[in-house]
């Protein structure tokens, strides 16, 4: 399954900084809104040490790392939702995304003009907040103006809808995002057609000062504290010097220079591990002479739906999966002797993939 981000925000907050920086495509980046016209896609792969662990074992023909695409959408402002500033074309683009990162400026450089004059997280986020909000009240009153015949005639069904859909109504309206209504199954179903902007998970990417990498500012902080109850990530990253981490091709080279900074790990790894654990996403792995690979599947998922990941027949056709920990192969470092000491697991349809597995999968179609 793909992964797929939408990186959103005011124009010139550092979106299409950040993008160059964590992709092999291109967004112009300038200091004057719109600068991005088209939704720009770079697909970047997953870093994952274990990928290395097991390339030294195995030895493959090729390692195949799992990935993500990120999609920069222009900048969006206030009356993007009636079309200002080709709003309806970007709203759109943001429907498509499993996720949104949303990038808050939170840094002061006179240099770099604000859209509204002054650096404001909390304006910014409420700006981008209010039109995806009126972009879904427009889908849910349209929605309601089909259900109601239904419902004056006396279906029941269309009646449940009906309530469901003022449910969300009421919620936009009072300025709140869907994704914090507590919605029913029966709820989330009535409007799942109409893919809802704000009901999609959320990253806060605060873009910070250099120095404020680590520990945050007044902005970040404040940006945190509004978004506590919205169970939403706020990840601290500085578009700037992801630049510059970006251009380091030298393994060593990016260590020392993250050291330099006391960090630990790039932004873009704190923004990809944010987004496996905001949409609970875990990696399994297969393992052989012609490739080692690395699969992303939903926490929970059991094994014949893993399977289906690599292709569907797998799923149809399922037999068993056969399954080795990481760490087992590491001590016993081949898989015949894996299977001598009992550490090969065969599981069946009930076994639910734990991350890090290292799976084969036996079926028949």
């Amino acid at each position: 399954m793909g992964l797929r981000c939408g990186i959103v925000g005011l124009p010139n907050v550092g979106k299409s900084t950040l993008f160059n920086a964590i992709s092999n495509a291109k967004a112009e980046s300038a200091n004057y809104p719109f600068c991005t016209i088209e939704p720009n896609v770079g697909v970047i792969t997953v870093p994952d040490e274990r990928l290395q662990i097991l390339e030294e074992l195995v030895n493959p023909q090729r390692v195949l790392p799992t990935v993500i695409e990120f999609v920069d959408i222009a900048g969006l402002v206030k009356g993007a939702s009636k079309g200002e500033g080709l709003g309806n074309k970007f709203l759109a683009n943001i429907r498509e995304v499993d996720a949104i990162i949303h990038v808050v400026r939170c840094f002061e450089d006179p240099n770099i003009v604000h859209v509204a004059g002054k650096v404001d997280p909390i304006s910014d986020k409420e700006i981008i907040d209010t039109e995806l909000q009126l972009k879904d009240l427009e889908s849910i009153e349209k929605m309601m103006i089909k259900v109601q015949r239904s419902a004056k005639a006396g279906d029941a069904k269309a009646k449940k809808e009906l309530a469901s859909l003022e449910k969300y109504k009421n919620h936009l309206e009072q300025g709140l995002n869907a994704r914090s209504l507590d919605a029913t199954e029966d709820d989330k179903e009535t409007v799942s057609e109409l893919n809802l902007l704000t009901d999609k998970p959320v990253i806060y990417a605060a873009n910070v000062d250099e120095n404020s990498m680590n520990d945050g500012n007044e902005f970040s902080k404040a940006l945190a504290e509004h978004v506590k109850n919205e169970n939403a990530q706020v990840v601290l990253i500085s578009a700037s010097i992801e630049a510059q981490i970006a251009e380091l091709t030298d393994p060593e080279e990016k260590e020392m220079f993250l050291a330099e900074y006391g960090l630990k790990e790039s932004g873009l790894n704190k923004l990809i591990r944010a987004s496996y654990e905001l949409l609970d996403l875990i990696t399994y792995f297969t393992a052989g002479v012609k490739e080692v690979r690395a699969w992303t599947i939903g926490k929970g998922w059991k094994a014949p739906a893993a399977a289906g990941v690599i292709h569907s027949d797998f799923e149809k056709g399922f037999i068993r999966a056969e399954v080795i920990k990481l760490k087992d192969y590491q001590e016993y470092k081949t898989e015949a002797k894996i299977k001598e000491a009992g550490k090969m697991a065969v599981e069946g349809k009930d076994y639910v993939v734990q991350d890090g597995d290292i799976m084969h999968f036996r079926f028949n179609v």
